[in-house]
Parts: C-alpha cells; sequence; structure tokens
C-alpha cells in the first residue's frame, strides 16, 4: 500500500493492546525501540497511531507524546477481555481514525470479521508456542496454534526479529518467503556509566565488584537452572564472583529460589527483579561476563545490548542466538 493520489500519508494503526508493560518481555523492548527510532525520523508519507492499554502510557510516555495515541481503560491481564477489545474496539477506533493498514505487532491478528475489513501486516517475534508447546498451558498452546497459522495468512506482510523466525515461520506456516522480512532489533546508543556511578549501583543491590549477569524473566526457556548448576561448580574456587539474576518473575520463580538456597548459593546469587535502565546500563558496564543460557530465543536482545556496552558474552548455540552472536562471543551447547 501506498499514499492515496492526493498524496494523504498512509494511515497506520499500530495494535499495543497485547502489550502490558512488564510482563511480556523482549517484544515490548523490540516494539518499543522501534517506535523510539521511528519518533526520531518520522517519514513523510506515513501518519502512525498508536492503540494502547492505559498502563502503556504511563510506562512509555515518550512514546504517547510521540505518536497520536488511543487507549482503552484496561490493564491487560484479563486476557478475554483484552482479546475481546482487539476484536470490537479496535477495528471500530481504527475505522474513526480512517486507519488504512492495522499493524499487529504482538504476534497474532485478532478474530473477528471486524479486524478482517482492514489490511494487515504482522510482527512475528517467535513460533515457540508451536516448536515448544510445553512451555505453554493447554488452553494457549490451543488458541496459538489455530490462530497463528490464520494471522500469518492473512497478513500482507509477516515481520520477524530474526532470519531463523522468518525461516520457521515459511517452513510451519507456509507463508511464502517474499511476503517474510527480517526486522532485527536495534538498541539505542549506550550510556557509558562512570566507575563511581557503577560502584554506587554494585552497592545498592549488594552486589561485589566481579560478576556474571543474565537479564531474563523467569520463563522456563530462559533456561536459570542451567547458570545456576554452572555457577555452582566454579562458586567455591572463585569467592569473588557473584551471579546476578535481573528481569521480572515468571513461571521459574519459586523453583529457581529453592534450587538456589539448595545449592548454597543463596549469599552469592542476586535476583534484582526488574530495574531501572540506568541500573542496567551500570551493570552491562561493569559485569565481567554476560551469560545467555536460553534454549529458546526469537533474537536475544541482551547479546545485542552486552555487546553495545563491552561486555563479554557466552551463550547457548540455540535458535537464533548464533545469529546473533556471530563469531563475537562463546558459543556453547545449550
Amino acid at each position: 500500500m501506498s499514499p492515496d493520489a492526493g498524496g494523504r500519508p498512509l494511515r497506520v494503526g499500530v495494535n499495543l493492546l497485547w502489550l502490558v508493560p512488564g510482563v511480556v518481555g523482549g517484544s515490548e523492548e523490540y516494539t518499543t525501540r522501534l517506535l523510539r527510532g521511528l519518533a526520531v525520523d518520522p517519514p513523510a508519507d506515513l501518519h502512525v497511531t498508536l492503540f494502547v492499554l492505559e498502563p502503556f502510557i504511563a510506562s512509555h510516555p515518550d512514546l504517547a507524546a510521540s505518536f497520536p495515541t488511543v487507549s482503552l481503560t484496561l490493564d491487560g491481564r484479563m486476557r478475554p477481555l483484552r482479546v475481546a477489545a482487539e476484536s470490537t474496539w479496535l477495528p471500530t477506533q481504527a475505522r474513526r481514525r480512517r486507519i488504512d493498514l492495522l499493524h499487529h505487532a504482538g504476534g497474532v491478528i485478532p478474530p473477528g470479521p471486524a479486524v478482517r475489513s482492514h489490511p494487515a501486516v504482522l510482527t512475528i517475534h517467535d513460533l515457540q508456542p508451536l516448536v515448544r508447546p510445553e512451555n505453554f498451558s493447554r488452553l494457549k498452546r490451543t488458541w496459538l496454534g489455530a490462530l497463528l497459522p490464520r494471522s500469518a495468512r492473512r497478513a500482507r506482510m509477516v515481520a520477524t526479529p530474526s532470519d531463523h523466525v522468518g525461516q520457521q515461520v515459511v517452513e510451519l506456516l507456509h507463508v511464502p518467503a517474499g511476503r517474510v522480512a527480517t526486522v532485527p532489533h536495534g538498541i539505542e546508543p549506550p550510556r557509558p556509566t562512570s566507575p563511581e556511578v557503577q560502584a554506587s549501583v554494585r552497592r545498592r543491590l549488594g552486589i561485589g565488584d566481579r560478576f556474571v549477569l543474565y537479564p531474563a524473566m523467569t520463563y522456563p526457556h530462559k533456561d536459570h537452572e542451567t547458570l545456576l548448576r554452572a555457577f555452582a561448580r566454579i562458586a567455591t574456587d572463585r569467592p569473588d564472583v557473584d551471579l546476578v539474576l535481573t528481569g521480572a518473575p515468571a513461571q521459574e520463580e519459586e523453583r529457581l529460589r529453592r534450587l538456589t538456597g539448595e545449592l548454597g548459593l543463596t549469599a552469592r546469587v542476586h535476583r534484582t527483579g526488574r530495574i531501572p535502565r540506568a541500573d542496567l546500563d551500570a551493570l552491562f558496564d561493569s559485569a565481567s561476563v554476560l551469560a545467555c543460557p536460553s534454549r529458546f530465543e526469537g533474537f536475544g536482545a541482551p547479546v545485542l545490548e552486552a555487546f553495545g556496552h563491552g561486555c563479554p558474552v557466552v551463550a547457548a548455540r540455540s535458535t537464533s542466538l548464533p545469529e546473533v552472536v556471530g563469531d563475537a562471543g562463546l558459543l556453547v551447547p545449550p
């Protein structure tokens, strides 16, 4: 699609009703970073409107100020209500604003005839529900197992963050390769932190001078367990090294807390939860190494962030990680 003959910019609506801040993980970072890049240098032939949940505005006020933003008074944590809104409220709002194209940035196109009235572009972050279904509830497996293929068929174009995911979309969802485009993660220019700031952040978080960093939500596929067990093997011989795990809690949180105690690592493993960006930048700048043991990644943005900060990387040789790491880090068997 392109601007009409009268020169009117193409009106693109970005469906962000799936984006519950602090819950959806790397897909939130990916999407918001792309939007920030678009805000810095907006094309003259595009007019972009964001359709968001109310908490999005508080979490990303800069984006709400950069684009026309239409918010829905839901927090998104009750999935049935959110899906119903995507199928009804979203197309109604899009018609009112004369949207030409809806970009569904959360992996699926909502069901329902009203949504089908708008041409669609789709971002698929990964196909984990299809290739690692054991990590999802039966309901979610069934829902996404039906909706993912249908969404991919409907989309004019499917964007993926890596060639690895793009190839899976072609092979598993039978989308012609010409309708699949790789749009990799980008990062903001790193914000260098002074040694004084780095030391201050470490003191506040109770972290020693030398540590291994892993910023990831505690989802099963992130495989914190392997990292904990590996750290336990060196902890006795390296009493000066800590392990720092940032990121919001998810399904594995309590089990990993118990395992940390069983391995005798409670004093050496620092579970910070989600921390401000400035603190994370300071940790990237002072970490001895970034460890990324994840067994499934659509991209692996922490690896890219570590490179930006000059932090060495050890990552699992799995899914898209070799594509991101290349020969710039150490790849090991998962």
